[in-house]
């Protein structure tokens, strides 16, 4: 008697997880445990750059090395992100107090701030970029 009660519940555990199984592959998923797909943010507006660069020169530019004759280029959208990158070209002064020349940097502005820069370097479409002042 305890053996066909013992294969009785064997028999309805089995048959149990075999419906689970065939109603989870057939059942629809509630919406609540659906993967949420990522949204894009949308393209944001290229932005003003010399507004930016203006309101934001200490970013861009050490204020001890006295930016002088600041001009602008063109936003490009950048390659690896959601912003924009330009180029500014500034006349600076070193910390000993001696001119540095022209110096130009890539920016790259995203929600109408600058979040980095860095030094142009000669592969850099900097050299051939045309400059406004701001």
């Amino acid at each position: 008697m305890l053996r066909i009660i013992a294969h009785a519940t064997l028999l309805a555990g089995a048959l149990a997880l075999g419906a689970c199984g065939f109603a989870d592959s057939r059942a629809p998923v509630p919406e609540f445990m659906r993967m949420k797909e990522t949204e894009q943010p949308p393209p944001e507006s290229a932005p003003d750059v010399k507004r930016v660069v203006r309101e934001q020169i200490d970013v861009v530019f050490l204020t001890t090395s006295y930016p002088r004759a600041v001009h602008v280029a063109m936003p490009h959208r950048e390659a690896r992100g959601p912003g924009w990158t330009a180029c500014v070209r500034a006349e600076l002064t070193s910390a000993t107090g001696t001119s540095l020349g022209a110096q130009t940097y890539i920016v790259t502005i995203s929600g109408g701030k600058v979040v980095d820069r860095r030094r142009a370097e000669a592969d850099d479409i900097c050299g051939t970029e045309t400059y406004e002042p701001i």
